[in-house]
């Protein structure tokens, strides 16, 4: 493993633990050029379908797209990192069931906003207004309408079957 600092690739373990449900092992190692302590991380590769986009390019799954994707929907809302990593790692797990070579990117980002429903609504709707590409605010009243029917919006996430106006912040809030 490369130092991050000084590029030398001779180091040593300190610390090894398993992490993320046993999926992911995490090592602390010391450097032996420069002395300094970094931390790797380690998960076994698995074979994930190729991603066909809309204009049928194909290109390797990428997790760090998928996860900046979550992450820009999850700004400044409760959502912790650990939830993040167990997100994708759930997001990554039902496309490797699907036992499939390819698969649209279409798939990836339904499946996304299913589970960002039940993580946080306004994360969700934030996802859902990129995704789907509303292109004014009738189709992000219509999405928080379905959302309502489905008696998921609250102002906290939490399942809620009503959704008022809240004028004291100019928008509209679950109950």
């Amino acid at each position: 493993m490369k130092c991050p600092f000084c590029a030398s690739l001779e180091n040593k373990v300190i610390d090894s633990r398993l992490s993320a449900g046993g999926e992911v092992t995490r090592r602390r190692r010391e450097c032996e050029g420069c002395n300094r302590r970094y931390t790797t991380y380690e998960r076994v590769e698995e074979a994930l379908p190729m991603v066909v986009k809309k204009d049928d390019r194909r290109e390797p799954y990428d997790r760090a797209k998928v996860m900046q994707g979550i992450r820009r929907a999850c700004e400044k809302r409760p959502v912790s990192a650990d939830q993040l990593d167990t997100f994708v790692d759930e997001v990554e797990r039902e496309l490797q069931a699907m036992d499939v070579r390819e698969v649209p990117s279409s798939a990836i980002g339904e499946r996304v906003m299913l589970k960002l429903r039940e993580l946080d609504q306004v994360a969700y709707v934030r996802f859902a207004s990129v995704y789907r590409s509303f292109g004014d605010i009738s189709e992000f009243v219509d999405e928080l309408q379905r959302l309502m029917q489905k008696g998921l919006a609250s102002p906290n996430g939490a399942p809620s079957g009503r959704l008022e106006l809240d004028p004291g912040r100019g928008g509209a809030r679950g109950g």
